[in-house]
């Protein structure tokens, strides 16, 4: 399938409402803007630098295949920084510019920050990886009208780990060690916890760190001394790959299991390859798919980057995308009429799945379990959470 197919064709594939113009009918744009806000710079500029590459990478594609609504795409970025503050000062920047949306933030913290003012512009986002439980909804659990996302959130693949660990590695109890300075670590031990007790498993011990940490020896001592199957650590790569390092070279040998946050390379460089060895990580797609739009990207993504791409990198190619081809479906550059067709969005074609957008502008898809041995991905499994 080409990417012309995937990007703007699945319009004969996709089951959605007539646009406000409707039926059929398409107004012309000489040129349509969509925004990025990423963390270029910062704490978080490993996922938001390759979150921006591809959103740059879809747009010249889909500008070499003809652009959208009979006119060229112009991507407007900029750099959040990283810091909370700056990501709303951005996507005021860009709702000013005229964007009909905009892609990003990477994180939840950054993308919360924006949420007031996309939703006073009425200006669609979408999110390609904020994880954060019910962010998508207000605090009387109302769905935030411009909102979207493209990652499953953190209580779906903390349920997912639990369901995994019980059912096909058979664990019956575990130990936890969790960044407690993020909401995305405690979302995902909360869900883990509650669902692997749920399946009669038992949680044996906690242990806690924080972001910016480097030595873990004295709590992963401690370990050993405890009895457990398997060790969920919710977090991310640039702690965990430190973990992993010490807790093998310690001789703790149980299976390490973690959420999103451990899919980079770096968690590999920072562990060593050799340590990386049994370990599991929910994730959103799986570089060992044979999925032809898939693979296609992979290979486009590293001649155009000299890299490969990672997970952040697809996710936020498919947020892109799905943008682009709401804006198609709507028939119009206009706000609302985009925001109507995201929401209405069913059997979307993308890089990590198959997806609809339900109520809560949340994707309804599938959690993957990769498998890692000796660094690289030897195993991937779908895991069906339910209901």
């Amino acid at each position: 399938m080409k990417l012309r197919k995937l990007a703007l064709s699945l319009l004969t594939g996709l089951a959605v409402g007539s646009s406000l113009l409707g039926a059929g009918q398409v107004l012309a744009q000489d040129t349509v803007k969509i925004g990025g806000n990423f963390e270029l710079t910062g704490d978080a500029a490993a996922y938001g630098t390759p979150m921006s590459e591809a959103a740059k990478l879809a747009v010249k594609e889909v500008n070499e295949n003809g652009g959208v609504l009979g006119g060229k795409v112009e991507y407007v970025e900029y750099d959040n920084t990283s810091d909370l503050t700056e990501a709303a000062s951005v996507a005021q920047r860009l709702a000013s510019e005229d964007v009909v949306g905009i892609v990003g933030p990477a994180t939840t913290g950054d993308s919360n920050a924006q949420i007031p003012v996309i939703q006073e512009a009425a200006v669609p986002a979408i999110l390609p990886a904020a994880t954060g439980n019910g962010m998508t909804l207000d605090d009387n659990g109302d769905v935030y009208e411009y909102l979207f996302r493209v990652a499953f959130e953190d209580a779906f693949q903390g349920r997912a780990a639990a369901k995994y660990v019980t059912e096909t590695l058979g664990a019956q109890t575990a130990a936890l060690f969790v960044d407690q300075s993020t909401d995305y670590a405690t979302g995902l031990e909360q869900a883990f916890t509650e669902e692997f007790e749920a399946l009669g498993g038992q949680v044996v011990t906690t242990e806690s760190f924080q972001s910016g940490d480097t030595d873990f020896t004295a709590s992963l001592t401690s370990l050993l001394s405890q009895e457990f199957d398997v060790l969920y650590v919710p977090g991310y790569y640039t702690e965990v790959g430190l973990l992993i390092k010490q807790a093998r070279e310690l001789g703790i040998t149980q299976p390490i299991v973690g959420g999103d946050g451990l899919g980079n390379q770096t968690l590999v460089d920072l562990a060593g390859a050799s340590n990386v060895n049994d370990v599991y990580y929910t994730a959103h797609y799986s570089p060992l798919s044979d999925d032809e739009d898939l693979q296609d990207f992979l290979t486009k993504f590293e001649e155009e980057y000299g890299k490969q791409a990672d997970q952040f990198a697809v996710l936020s190619y498919d947020a892109t995308m799905l943008l682009l081809d709401a804006l198609e479906r709507a028939g119009s550059a206009d706000r609302q009429a985009v925001t109507d067709a995201l929401a209405a969005t069913e059997t979307f074609k993308g890089l990590t799945g198959t997806f609809s957008i339900d109520e809560d502008h949340n994707p309804v898809k599938e959690v993957l379990m990769l498998q890692l041995t000796n660094g690289e991905v030897a195993n991937v499994e779908a895991v069906n959470v339910g209901e």
